[in-house]
C-alpha cells in the first residue's frame, strides 16, 4: 500500500526568519548584561550583590555589553548584505 504524502512546498524557510539567532543571543546577552552595569553606575549594585557596590564593577559590565552587542551585530550585517546580494 503505497503512502502518499501532501504535496506542498516547505512553509518556513530560513530567508523568511527576520532576524539572525546569533544577533538575538548576543544582543539579548549585552542587554541582561547591561541592567546591572546600568544599576551598579547609579549606586544601586549592592542590591544585587555587594561586588557591585564599586563603579568600576559597573563599567565592566557597560564594556562587555557593549562587546556583545556589537559582536552580535556582526551577524546582522552580514545577513542583511545577503539579502541584498539575492535581490
Amino acid at each position: 500500500m503505497p503512502i502518499f504524502a501532501p504535496n506542498r512546498p516547505l512553509v518556513y524557510t530560513v530567508a523568511m526568519r527576520r532576524y539572525p539567532a546569533s544577533f538575538l543571543i548576543l544582543t539579548g546577552l549585552g542587554l541582561l548584561c547591561a541592567v546591572p552595569g546600568l544599576l551598579s553606575l547609579a549606586g544601586f549594585g549592592s542590591w544585587l550583590h555587594p561586588v557591585l557596590d564599586d563603579p568600576m564593577a559597573g563599567l565592566a559590565f557597560i564594556v562587555s555589553a557593549v562587546a556583545l552587542i556589537g559582536s552580535g551585530a556582526f551577524p546582522l550585517v552580514i545577513a542583511r548584505l545577503k539579502a541584498g546580494e539575492d535581490a
